[in-house]
C-alpha cells in the first residue's frame, strides 16, 4: 500500500482516485473546488479544499511524506506547472503530472515532474492500434518502441511449433505466452505447438508485430 497525494479532482483525477482506492492505496485528495472535494469523499482516505499554487498550503500537506504525488489539474496549465514545481521544491519523492496538449510535457519535466501522462494522446494511440486490426485483442505499451500484444494465431501457424516459426530471428519479436480457452500459459518452450482457437502474447515493436502478423 502506498500513500498518494492527488491534486485535482476533475474527471481524470476522480477516476485515478477511484482506481487507487480499489487497489488499496491511501489517497489524500485536494482541489480548489469544494463540490469536487465533497463528491470524492467515498473513494479517498482524506481530502482538503485548497489552492495548490499556494506554497504555505502545499507545505501544510507534508508533501515529502507521500510516496507519489499526482497533479491532475484540468484546464489550467499555469496552475499545474506551478504546483508541479512547488511539489519538487518542497521535497516530493515522485511527481506524476498530466499534460493536456502537445508541448506541455517538456515544460512539466523541466519543472519537477518525474513522469508525465497525456491521457488523450495515449488512449488515442491505444484505440488506433487496438481497433485498426481485428487480429489484435489487446495491447499494452511498455515504452515508445516496445509493447505487449495479444494477437490471433495466423491460420498457417496452427500445428507448428514455436521453433519452426522462428519469429524471434525473422521479426525480432518474442512469443511469451499462449492463451487457450481464456487461460494464459507462460510455460512455453521452443517445442510448444500452436493450436486452433488460441491467441499469443507477444513482445516487440509495433512495426515488427504488424509485419509478422500482417496486421
Amino acid at each position: 500500500m502506498k500513500s498518494v497525494l492527488l491534486i485535482g479532482l476533475g474527471r481524470f483525477g476522480r477516476n485515478i482516485a477511484i482506481q487507487l482506492n480499489q487497489l488499496g492505496h491511501e489517497v489524500m485528495g485536494v482541489d480548489v473546488n469544494e463540490d469536487r472535494v465533497n463528491e470524492s469523499m467515498d473513494f479517498v482516505t482524506n481530502a482538503q479544499i485548497g489552492d495548490s499554487t499556494n506554497e504555505d498550503f502545499l507545505r501544510s500537506l507534508g508533501v515529502a511524506n507521500y510516496d507519489i504525488c499526482f497533479v491532475t489539474i484540468s484546464n489550467d496549465f499555469q496552475s499545474s506547472l506551478e504546483t508541479t514545481c512547488l511539489l519538487k521544491e518542497l521535497g516530493a519523492q515522485f511527481v506524476v503530472s498530466r499534460a493536456e496538449r502537445d508541448g506541455q510535457e517538456k515544460f512539466l519535466l523541466r519543472n519537477g515532474a518525474d513522469k508525465v501522462v497525456y491521457p488523450e494522446k495515449q488512449v488515442a494511440r491505444w484505440a488506433a492500434i487496438r481497433y485498426s486490426s481485428f487480429n489484435i485483442h489487446d495491447y499494452i505499451e511498455l515504452d515508445e518502441k516496445h509493447s505487449l500484444f495479444n494477437v490471433s494465431i495466423p491460420r498457417d501457424w496452427i500445428g507448428k511449433s514455436i521453433v519452426q516459426l522462428d519469429v524471434r530471428r525473422k521479426y525480432n519479436i518474442n512469443i511469451i505466452g499462449v492463451d487457450t480457452d481464456g487461460v494464459m500459459s507462460f510455460t512455453i518452450s521452443p517445442d510448444t505447438v500452436l493450436k486452433e482457437n488460441s491467441t499469443l502474447l507477444v513482445l516487440g515493436e509495433y512495426k515488427a508485430v504488424q509485419k509478422c502478423f500482417k496486421l
